[in-house]
């Protein structure tokens, strides 16, 4: 690798610690490239990627950016996880984590929060942005059906006493 492509990686990489919104790293060792696929696969339905990247060059592209206290994790055999989705990437690599013990969760960062594999466990727990959402949604949603069925009920009510009078009548 030449120093320019050296450099076009680093800026990649600062590019993707600056817009993720969270980064995991993880010791990949074992793991073969059918896995490693894999895991890329699940990753990408999720919305995040996977970046292997010399842990050096990774330092370099950390210096300045929010998430440079992670700095201390990258040693050995590290793989990034990444999305902007502050929750897809932690909950990606946990579930791969638990279904592959050759993966190894060493931490990552969430912003200026630095994480452990504790931190990176809990933000996997945390529901994402779309359910989020929905359960927003929904909670917007539930008080106006609830008016339109108690605008809806009397009608329904009337049109049901007539239909009774109607009947008592014809018999």
């Amino acid at each position: 690798m030449d120093r320019a492509q050296k450099e076009s990686v680093v800026e990649e990489l600062g590019q993707i610690f600056e817009s993720s919104g969270v980064v995991v790293v993880a010791h990949y060792a074992g793991l073969t490239v059918a896995e490693m696929q894999d895991l890329r696969a699940r990753m990408r339905e999720a919305g995040g990627s996977v970046r292997v990247a010399k842990n050096k060059l990774a330092k370099i592209a950390l210096e300045g950016k929010p998430c440079a206290s992670m700095a201390g994790l990258l040693t050995g055999m590290t793989v990034l996880a990444y999305s902007e989705d502050p929750v897809a990437a932690a909950k990606v690599m946990d579930s791969y984590a638990k279904d592959n013990k050759k993966l190894d969760i060493l931490g990552g960062a969430m912003g200026e929060t630095a994480l452990d594999q504790a931190g990176v466990k809990a933000v996997a727990q945390m529901p994402s942005r779309e359910e989020l959402i929905a359960s927003i949604v929904g909670c917007i949603g539930a008080p106006a059906s609830n008016i339109a069925g108690a605008i809806g009920a009397p009608a329904s009510n009337i049109a049901g006493i007539l239909s009774t009078l109607e009947e008592r009548e014809a018999a």
